[in-house]
């Protein structure tokens, strides 16, 4: 951390340390496990003692925070999270998230999606919109015990409002730079006195921020959809849910400036379409004092992929994918008390995953010259070979089944000292087991010629057919055991809240389906007499993932200022790091660092003077290092971890002009700024993001039902990248994008 940042960090620090301790404080009300926002129930199903004071380090964003920040995804939320972080780049297929230190690009994420209970297997499909969020939750360390897959980073929780006793119509409309529009509406109809169900749709189109110079277009125009039908019935004991989502996303994507030149210039096409469907039903229900709860989802996903992947003016290759994928999910949860000091909660889970992939690489003239044939074609030999046709198609074909069980438990003691002091005890523990499995099909069909160039004019030596068809099934099982111990403390006439954590993460193997390129390209350049490099079986398998986190904390939540510190200590073995490998390969692969380690600290501090007035501000600092990490070509021990960044700041202040008798019900002024870095983006840490500031502000006018509200964000232009790699030895990087300006209007009938 820097001088200046320290020092800003300390100063923030006094100052509502200060203000914590003369403020005046009144009677605080504790919540429970039911949350009610605007008489709409939110519940959090397998917490066995969810407060805001819980002890773990959660923001909890509810709907007065989401409609002020206009946030309808999970992408918006983390700016609010310290040291939770998920960069805009790439395309809606890109969700990669980093919470302390940990993170991976492709395949299984770190962390978890739930909307509304049910889970979202396949990260692929985290970034999507939703009009009228009631509340999210992030929750950062493991939450492995309760929710098992992609959760030993985190877990991001979404809930939307209930249509039971309710009947109103809401409108959205926002517009902003380049022609940036977003459309949506959500209906809420009453059934009944016991039923009710919703309509909520949003549309979303940009031009683009960023232009091709190649052909002059936008590299990351966007049109978008997103449809949720909701159906509720409640009535004594018995609580049914049914929640269908629809999604279509057409979007450019990849706008990568290629650092030498200094632009953008590619001049293959590329785009990403995906089409999501699913549907979750829930059911609860009370029996003898046990609440028992059914959680069973359908998802699907059927998206298209086509890149130019050397994002080069030049014909290396293009990559294309289209996949189909199939989930099934069951969670079944039993939660109860013993009396009044003990609670207790088990489950059982199952899910079922099915992925078909077909992912083309096409090699073109650049690319069959340069990759291929300069490889062979060296000046001390005398026959050169030569590709008969100047476009190469290497196919590879996918089934992937992924299926597992898990059984998990938790069980929470209160000891009481007295009327303001108690001990609670936690103990969780989870088995589980999963199967990855990959039945793959490698072919190509192609032929070159063999010239003899020791004669003039050359003459034709050889003629060589290549035909490679291979075929293998795969599986690796996962048998794991992950306990999760807390101790919390609360005390004080205010119910100040101090607590300590340890707990276990866990994140199964896989293979590089990516890789199978690089594959192919091998087996022919073996044909040609060069070795053979990779050993499929190795280089498409990578291990588990495994930490141990440590972490205290305390919270305090009062009438004028809550406030939460966390410090943490992270050990990770395995850890699942992507690389680019180095040379002319064209591919991306999923490897294992020996071992990391992580540390470091979160605090979230709001202060509310007055009705009228608040301030807020998070911050998250992070530390994490390679122990031992060898790739067989350099030793990265000492070295910064990259992607994740070191610090992630948010700060805002707020104040609102209350009117009487007039038209005008209220004027809100909002101005922050978020702070991300320094971020390194590579393992040797020779390429970095310092850190950079990026300014927001807004005025927000209510009359009635109305809400007008003029907007601005990074208005100082700041000019920083959130992405940077290396690919067939050229560096490209993409940049944040510009400022913008809108206006967005909300109303309800």
């Amino acid at each position: 951390m820097s001088p200046s940042i320290k020092s800003a960090f300390i100063y923030s620090i006094s100052i509502f340390t200060a203000l914590t301790c003369s403020a005046a404080e009144k009677e605080i009300q504790w919540s429970d496990s039911i949350i009610t926002l605007n008489d709409v129930t939110v519940k959090a199903i397998k917490n066995v003692n969810m407060r805001n004071e819980n002890p773990v380090s959660v923001t909890i964003l509810g709907s007065n925070d989401v409609k002020k920040y206009d946030i309808a995804n999970s992408k918006q939320a983390t700016v609010f999270s310290p040291n939770f972080y998920i960069p805009d780049y790439g395309s809606r297929m890109t969700s990669s998230v980093y919470v302390r230190g940990m993170g991976a690009r492709i395949d299984q994420p770190i962390v978890g999606l739930n909307i509304d209970n049910v889970p979202i297997l396949n990260k692929d499909c985290y970034d999507f919109d939703i009009f009228d969020i009631q509340r999210i939750d992030l929750y950062r360390g493991p939450q492995s015990t309760m929710y098992g897959r992609n959760t030993m980073g985190g877990l991001i929780s979404i809930y939307t409002p209930s249509s039971i006793g309710t009947n109103r119509t809401k409108f959205m409309l926002k517009y902003g730079s380049e022609n940036t529009l977003t459309a949506a509406a959500a209906i809420y109809r009453s059934l009944g006195e016991y039923a009710g169900t919703s309509i909520n749709f949003s549309y979303n189109h940009t031009d683009g921020f960023f232009t091709n110079n190649y052909n002059g277009k936008k590299a990351d125009k966007e049109n978008s959809i997103n449809g949720r039908w909701k159906v509720q019935y409640e009535k004594g004991d018995v609580k049914l849910m049914n929640v269908a989502a629809f999604g279509k996303t057409w979007q450019g994507g990849y706008p990568y400036k290629y650092l030498e030149t200094d632009e953008i210039s590619y001049n293959d096409t590329c785009y990403y379409n995906r089409l999501t469907f699913s549907d979750g039903f829930t059911f609860r229900t009370e029996i003898n004092k046990v609440k028992l709860s059914s959680i069973t989802s359908f998802q699907y996903i059927n998206d298209d992929m086509t890149l130019d992947q050397d994002f080069l003016p030049l014909d290396y290759f293009t990559l294309s994918q289209k996949r189909h994928e199939w989930t099934l999910t069951q969670d079944v949860i039993a939660s109860g008390k013993v009396k009044a000091n003990y609670s207790w909660l088990g489950g059982i889970y199952g899910f079922y995953k099915r992925t078909n992939m077909s992912a083309p690489v096409t090699f073109k003239d650049t690319g069959i010259r340069n990759l291929i044939e300069n490889n062979y074609n060296r000046p001390d030999i005398k026959y050169q070979v030569k590709w008969d046709e100047r476009t190469l198609l290497l196919n590879s074909d996918f089934m992937l089944p992924d299926y597992g069980f898990a059984v998990y438990h938790s069980s929470a003691y209160d000891l009481k000292i007295d009327h303001s002091h108690k001990l609670t005890f936690t103990a969780d523990l989870r088995l589980d087991y999963e199967n990855v499995g990959i039945d793959y099909h490698n072919f190509t069909n192609t032929a070159y010629t063999i010239w003899n160039t020791t004669v003039t004019p050359a003459t034709v030596h050889a003629h060589v057919p290549v035909v490679i068809d291979e075929s293998k099934k795969l599986s690796q099982n996962f048998v794991e055991l992950l306990p999760k111990f807390t101790v919390s403390y609360e005390f004080g006439i205010h119910r100040h809240v101090a607590y300590a954590t340890v707990s276990k993460g866990y994140k199964a193997g896989g293979y590089n389906t990516q890789m199978f390129s690089d594959v192919l390209q091998q087996k022919l350049m073996s044909f040609m007499g060069l070795s053979d490099r990779y050993n499929v079986e190795k280089i498409i398998k990578y291990a588990p993932e495994y930490s141990w986190n440590y972490e205290v904390g305390i919270k305090h939540f009062g009438s004028y200022i809550n406030a939460t510190f966390a410090l943490f200590y992270i050990n990770c073995r395995d850890q699942q790091l992507t690389m680019f490998p180095d040379g002319v390969t064209t591919g991306r692969i999923m490897t294992n660092a020996g071992k990391t380690r992580s540390y470091g600290a979160e605090i979230s501090l709001k202060w509310s003077p007055s009705a009228n007035l608040n301030f807020n501000l998070n911050y998250g600092y992070t530390n994490a290092k390679f122990k031992e990490f060898n790739n067989g070509k350099a030793d990265y021990k000492g070295k910064y971890v990259p992607y994740a960044p070191q610090n992630t700041i948010y700060t805002d202040a707020n104040y609102s002009f209350r009117f009487k008798d007039s038209a005008i019900k209220s004027l809100t002024l909002h101005a922050g700024a978020r702070g991300i870095g320094k971020i390194y983006w590579n393992e040797d840490n020779t390429v970095t993001q310092p850190l950079y500031f990026l300014g927001d502000a807004s005025a927000e006018i209510n009359i009635k039902n109305c809400y007008v509200k003029l907007w601005t964000e990074n208005f100082t232009s700041t000019k920083y990248n959130v992405f940077y790699f290396r690919s067939i030895g050229n560096d490209f990087v993409q940049q944040g994008r510009p400022a913008s300006f809108g206006a967005t209007i909300r109303f309800e009938i």
